[in-house]
């Protein structure tokens, strides 16, 4: 009989399935046999460190890519949705980083700046105190107080180093243990062999000890990498800022006519959502009931509430202003628009442009390099003099010379301030490498229907059209969802009498037809509606209703120009863009629109034709910016070699964009080009910072001229130097001149079927 209690024992294999369980049901479906996972991997904290994770990740059999955030500390693993999922969080942890399923919902508190800072201030009071009995010495201390000196500073060094060296030293030991190097092997070393070479030197009554060294390198180098935390921290202030936007919950009516209040994540499709003013909108949803005004700053960047009543979309993180609502949820908190905003943002750091890549390679190599230069300068001194300890001490001012920190810091903390800017600016950033494409571009091409304009045509003239007429035209269009029949349905909404929808028919690409008494009725394009071509009326007007054939009224509407299109295109002209608009509405509408603003035009474009002007005007040499915003404009999106697009586009041009602009005015288009060349400048001077602080300092280092203790000075400038560069980073001045003239309006042109 077995003593064990009564159970059953889990095998090692059930307990891999388990964890297998959870990291599916902890991911989420991303289309194409593809989910994505989350991983939190809170010890990462440097260019090499992503690429050990990248690599070990992207190693695992069915992954299909892995990309690595910084500032979130977090990888986030694309993989074939196969029967296992791999293990991510055994795989990481095999090589020496603790990973744990990301959760949004849990709150942990980041330890790792305050850890800095007392780690900062006991480095600091030490090296300072050490500093001022090194001064006594250097003045000319007999040898006895020499040597006291020394003793008290190697009691003040040891537990400074024990204390404020473990931010380094835990990381070096991870590494070796596990096989591999990154950039803190080589710095411990270079402090412990400094301190040792120091406590030996008091031993044996030298001249010479180098306490002093080891501390303040390890006061630079935490001042280095507390800045960058910090840095990395006002990246991540905007994402928590829109993560404190969304909903903890919502009162949720059940279908026995109780209410309940739900967590947000509990939220499903097709649920009933009782908003209350002054509450924000959990999830993305449809206006059922009530009416209020919305604050729709998130979004587009005005503070302007907009009224809202039945059948308006609100997105999550919206404020309901003045009045109740009642919601139909139509997706769940992690694909609502907000989270979607939130995962722009958390990847806008990821992203691999050509100089991070080099950047980074360069790092990968850094451990090697050094720690051979070192060996090297000690053996070649230890041959040329003879003397084992200058030898070695040289060798220690070369490892500590040669630390590649700036190099790693040279380009992400550019990245991570020029994500933020934008974000200033109601723009995100998709990828970090398309800053650096961005930064090339010398052609701008525009869409134009929801892109140079809104989109949303208006009756022109409604006061010239015959009442009754108007009310037959606007009881009709009300059956339909076209564009001209909403502007229709709005103009006519408290004249017309309802139809029976029976009575209505839609045909495609023609217009509505209804039969009203003995009457047919026609509303549409004239060619369609009217018995015989009346070329006066083709060529004025837009739309036609027609009674058994005759015309009875014409309508015209107009489209605006999108708020700082004229100044946005004039801006760029002058700055010696090429600017084109791109559109597959007719030659009429799109030259119109092009003359009026000065650029060149194609129309009646298809998407296929758009990707091929593009690839044409790229083919000759010049980069393009493409803007759009429809279905219709996502290949060429995705074709150009940078792109933008407006919140209001459909979800696969949002997707196949590079940025997303928040707010109505294209302003954001030169504005995004000015702080992607401030930041491509930036980027220029910190790698020539770096590199140039390499070449000068390291064979001047190997010849014997410096110290440890000026090493230590001159490394951890150098990271101090790149970062304080990267913080001058600022958006490009904003025009305060606005245009005098009201906003022009356009007439606008019947759709050809093709697509604007």
């Amino acid at each position: 009989m077995s003593c064990c209690a009564p159970g059953v024992e889990l095998t090692s294999g059930d307990i891999a399935a388990n964890r297998a369980e959870e990291v599916r049901l902890a991911s989420r479906d991303v289309g194409d046999g593809l989910r994505q996972t989350d991983l939190s991997v809170p010890a990462m904290h440097c260019g090499g460190c992503i690429q050990t994770v990248e690599r070990a990740l992207n190693a695992l059999p069915g992954v299909e890519g892995a990309r690595v955030n910084l500032s979130s500390k977090r990888a986030t693993i694309r993989w074939h949705d196969s029967a296992t999922p791999p293990p991510f969080v055994e795989t990481l942890r095999g090589i020496g980083y603790d990973a744990h399923l990301f959760d949004p919902s849990a709150e942990r508190k980041d330890n790792t700046l305050s850890e800095l800072l007392r780690a900062l201030a006991v480095a600091g009071f030490a090296a300072s105190n050490i500093m001022l009995l090194s001064v006594s010495v250097w003045a000319g201390a007999d040898a006895s107080t020499r040597d006291l000196f020394h003793a008290i500073s190697a009691l003040i060094a040891l537990p400074a180093l024990a204390y404020s060296g473990r931010v380094f030293f835990r990381s070096a030991w991870s590494a070796l243990k596990h096989g591999r190097t990154n950039m803190d092997v080589p710095i411990s070393i270079g402090v412990t062999m400094a301190f040792g070479l120091s406590l030996y030197e008091t031993f044996h009554h030298g001249a010479h000890a180098y306490f002093d060294a080891s501390v303040t390198l390890l006061f630079f180098l935490l001042i280095g990498r507390t800045l960058d935390h910090l840095m990395r921290e006002r990246a991540r202030t905007a994402v928590k800022g829109l993560a404190q936007l969304a909903a903890r919950g919502a009162l949720v009516a059940q279908p026995d006519g109780s209410n309940v209040y739900l967590p947000v994540n509990d939220i499903q499709i097709g649920m009933t959502i009782l908003l209350a003013a002054g509450e924000r909108v959990p999830v993305d949803g449809r206006v059922t009931s009530g009416q209020s005004d919305i604050d729709r700053s998130l979004l587009t960047g005005e503070s302007a509430p907009v009224p809202v009543t039945d059948g308006a979309e609100l997105q999550a993180g919206t404020l309901n202003l003045t009045g109740p609502l009642t919601l139909i949820a139509t997706a769940v908190a992690r694909d609502s628009f907000l989270a979607e905003m939130m995962r722009l943002m958390e990847t806008a750091e990821a992203g691999r442009s050509a100089y991070r890549r080099i950047a980074d390679r360069a790092s990968r190599l850094y451990a090697p390099v050094v720690h051979a230069a070192a060996l090297l300068t000690m053996i070649g001194w230890l041959i040329a003099t003879g003397d084992l300890h200058r030898a070695v001490t040289i060798a220690i001012a070369v490892l500590i010379i040669t630390c590649p920190c700036a190099l790693g810091l040279a380009v992400p903390m550019v990245q991570v301030m020029a994500a933020r800017r934008l974000f200033e600016r109601g723009m995100l950033l998709k990828d970090g490498g398309a800053l650096e494409r961005l930064a090339e571009i010398d052609t701008v091409v525009f869409d134009k229907t929801g892109t140079l304009t809104l989109g949303q045509p208006r009756l022109l003239h409604p006061e010239s059209v015959d009442t009754d007429a108007l009310g037959i035209a606007a009881a009709m269009a009300t059956h339909s969802r076209h564009p001209y029949s909403r502007a229709l349905a709005a103009a006519g909404a408290t004249i017309a009498s309802p139809l029976d929808a029976g009575a209505v028919a839609e045909i495609p690409g023609a217009g509505l037809e209804a039969r009203i008494g003995t009457h047919i009725y026609r509303l549409g394009r004239a060619s369609w509606a009217l018995s015989q071509s009346d070329d006066d009326i083709t060529d004025s007007a837009n739309v036609v209703l027609s009674r058994d054939g005759q015309s009875v009224a014409r309508f015209a509407f107009e489209d605006r120009l999108r708020d700082g299109a004229r100044e946005t295109i004039a801006e760029l002209t002058n700055n010696g863009f090429a600017v084109e608009v791109l559109s597959g509405d007719r030659d009429e509408a799109v030259r119109r629109i092009a003359g009026d603003l000065g650029a060149q035009h194609l129309s009646e474009v298809t998407p296929a034709g758009k990707v091929a002007r593009v690839s044409a005007i790229e083919s000759s040499g010049r980069r393009v910016l493409m803007v759009g915003d429809g279905l219709n404009d996502a290949p060429a999106l995705a074709a150009a070699h940078a792109s933008m697009a407006p919140a209001s586009a459909a979800d696969v041009g949002r997707n196949a964009a590079d940025l997303v602009f928040l707010h109505e005015s294209l302003r954001a288009v030169p504005e995004a080009i000015g702080i992607a060349r401030n930041a491509a400048r930036l980027v220029q001077q910190n790698l020539a910072l770096a590199i140039g602080y390499n070449v000068i300092a390291v064979p001047i280092a190997v010849l014997g001229y410096v110290t440890p203790l000026i090493a230590a000075v001159a490394m951890s400038s150098s990271s101090v130097i790149v970062i304080a560069n990267a913080l001058r980073l600022r958006g490009v001045k904003r025009n305060r001149r606005a245009a005098r003239t009201p906003t022009t309006h356009l007439v606008a042109q019947p759709v050809t079927g093709r697509g604007a």
